[in-house]
């Protein structure tokens, strides 16, 4: 009928008219395409019932039910996503991708490897006192976990050091399944938990993980290439707190990062995270692998409550510490809400971890492989494993402790780099509090020094959001408002590069890590005073700073109408940048 109507009107058109018909009909296929072509969405509303009963009315089935932020992940086309909003007052995000956190493998095939990292952090004190981590569990978000087990040489991932169990299974956030054995094609996921709870011993009697009794449970949300969906990866967490009375579950370790898409309290990803970290779950996240430049945490290391973890490395000097360093690849602060990040460092250079050689990062890098069960990476994943295996100590010592203690501790007792005039040798943006030090953190007695001004029940209600107390001068230098010229990152004089470094516990000196009232202000009070403006640059994709008002290329900005963000990441609307496991670096 389209057909005959139209071969009608054309007979007495011009040339003109012919053009003119033909770009009708072409719009007219893409009006009906646009109803018909889906997205996955992340849909959030105040009453979730009601967002239920919509998404049921119109007959739609959601992929996942998000009850941890109220919200539910749904495919729509436009027409439908119009009906919605036209029906319920939601909040529409896109369903992003994830991806996870890595290393790349430059270096020597190494056999039989030594273990060195709880020699480094210190975690052989607690060792000695028979503090192995027992009766805290972990959980890694992550690609899952295979339990390798023990050979005449050690007991992997299957059992303690005393032959108990100590395996919760894998929960599959992908299918929304679980299991008691784990399907880990990617091997990711077993590096970075072997780094925190291995009960392995290397040729020397030496245990390898920093936690080796802490039990375990894999979180899968990322594919074997290291991808994910936001929807995934927060199903992973909502279920993580179902559970975490039943099997301990005390700590969340988090290698991936992402990048940054809006301030911290909008992301659906972030909010999910800052709800683990409320109920009593130390997140532990990876800074990521986007360094040395300035601004370059991803999500979710960009949430202030959390502990975010960047990367050192021994420069293969095992016993000469004067020579240790920031890893380059190291992500650095601060984030887009003026908070100073990381807040500590660990060990993230060239680690062996348990890793079958069939898995996908092996193949892709099988000169890395020992042809057994260890493999050769570096990143900030595996700092993050570090941390996450120091906290199962503190809190083995003293279950008692909250998530914002445990915070505390860590950064109070952390070794921070400095040179040999006492100055510090890396900016506070680049190593937070400094390399972490499991006896000290957990002999600290320290209190009240993490998140003092913050109030995650306000932010995560949207009561108020808050801004840390970094910014930028004149000449485009990171700097903490209150304290001295020490905190200042002069970016462009340069950083000493392992070099005669000294690292020490410097006490009191770090005052930023404690956030005075002056310091941190409540959104509602930035966008009365139309304070911090952010802009993109497209020639770096790095968040720069503008203090100053007059300029024309402010695309961070805040619409006080509407308290909405602005934002955008390119020209092309269309590009959805991913999140996953970190990026591979060279072995450092």
């Amino acid at each position: 009928m389209l057909y005959a109507s139209t071969k009608r009107i054309l007979k007495p058109l011009s040339l003109l008219g012919v053009v003119w018909v033909a770009a009708w009909l072409i719009s007219l296929s893409y009006s009906e395409q646009g109803q018909t072509e889906t997205n996955s969405y992340i849909i959030s509303a105040k009453n979730y019932s009601l967002l239920k009963n919509a998404i049921h009315d119109m007959q739609v089935q959601p992929s996942h039910e998000l009850n941890i932020i109220n919200a539910v992940a749904v495919d729509l086309n436009e027409q439908q996503l119009a009906q919605l909003r036209q029906t319920l007052s939601v909040t529409v995000s896109q369903n992003h991708k994830v991806e996870l956190a890595g290393g790349k493998a430059w270096g020597k095939r190494k056999w039989q490897p030594m273990s060195t990292v709880p020699d480094y952090v210190d975690a052989n004190a607690a060792h000695a006192a028979h503090n192995f981590g027992d009766a805290v569990t972990i959980g890694f978000l992550d690609t899952g976990l295979d339990q390798l087990q023990g050979t005449s040489t050690g007991l992997g991932l299957s059992t303690d050091l005393y032959g108990r169990d100590k395996f919760w299974g894998t929960y599959d956030a992908i299918n929304n399944t679980l299991s008691n054995y784990s399907n880990e094609e990617s091997g990711h996921g077993t590096h970075v938990a072997s780094i925190a709870a291995n009960s392995d011993y290397d040729v020397y009697g030496k245990v390898y993980g920093v936690a080796p009794n802490a039990a375990l449970v894999g979180i899968k949300a990322f594919d074997h290439e290291g991808k994910a969906t936001y929807a995934d990866v927060i199903r992973g967490i909502d279920w993580a707190l179902q559970v975490k009375d039943e099997i301990n579950l005390r700590v969340l370790n988090m290698s991936f990062s992402g990048p940054v898409r809006s301030y911290y309290w909008q992301d659906p990803l972030n909010q999910a995270v800052m709800k683990a970290w409320q109920a009593g779950v130390v997140v532990v996240a990876s800074a990521g692998n986007k360094g040395p430049e300035p601004m370059t945490i991803g999500v979710p290391g960009n949430v202030p409550y959390i502990i975010t973890v960047g990367a050192m490395t021994d420069n293969y000097t095992q016993t000469f510490f004067s020579d240790d360093k920031l890893a380059s690849f190291s992500a650095a602060g601060p984030t887009a809400a003026g908070f100073v990040k990381p807040d500590v460092l660990a060990p993230g250079g060239h680690l062996s971890g348990l890793m079958a050689f069939d898995t996908q990062i092996a193949a892709e890098h099988p000169e890395f492989h020992d042809g057994g069960r260890y493999f050769q990476m570096s990143g900030t994943s595996q700092a993050a494993g570090v941390v996450s295996g120091v906290v199962a100590l503190m809190l083995t010592k003293d279950p008692s402790l909250t998530p914002d203690e445990v915070k505390c501790r860590l950064m109070d007792s952390a070794r921070t780099a400095t040179n040999e005039s006492g100055e510090l040798a890396y900016s506070v943006f680049q190593q937070g509090a400094g390399v972490v030090n499991a006896a000290g953190a957990i002999a600290s007695t320290a209190t009240s020094c993490a998140n003092q001004t913050l109030d995650i029940a306000r932010d995560l209600s949207g009561e108020a959001h808050y801004y840390g107390p970094a910014n930028i001068n004149e000449e485009g230098n990171f700097y903490i408002e209150g304290l001295g010229d020490e905190y200042v990152w002069k970016i462009k004089s340069g950083e000493l590069d392992g070099d005669a470094l000294l690292w020490k516990v410097n006490g009191d000196a770090l005052l930023w890590k404690v956030n005075d009232d002056s310091h941190t202000s409540s959104w509602q009070d930035m966008a009365s005073t139309d304070a911090l403006l952010w802009k993109v640059s497209f020639e770096t994709d790095a968040l720069l700073w503008k203090v100053n008002l007059g300029s024309d290329a402010l695309l961070w900005k805040v619409n006080l109408e509407t308290d909405a963000l602005l934002w955008k990441v390119n020209d092309d609307g269309s590009k959805v940048p991913t999140i996953s496991i970190n990026n591979w670096v060279n072995q450092e």
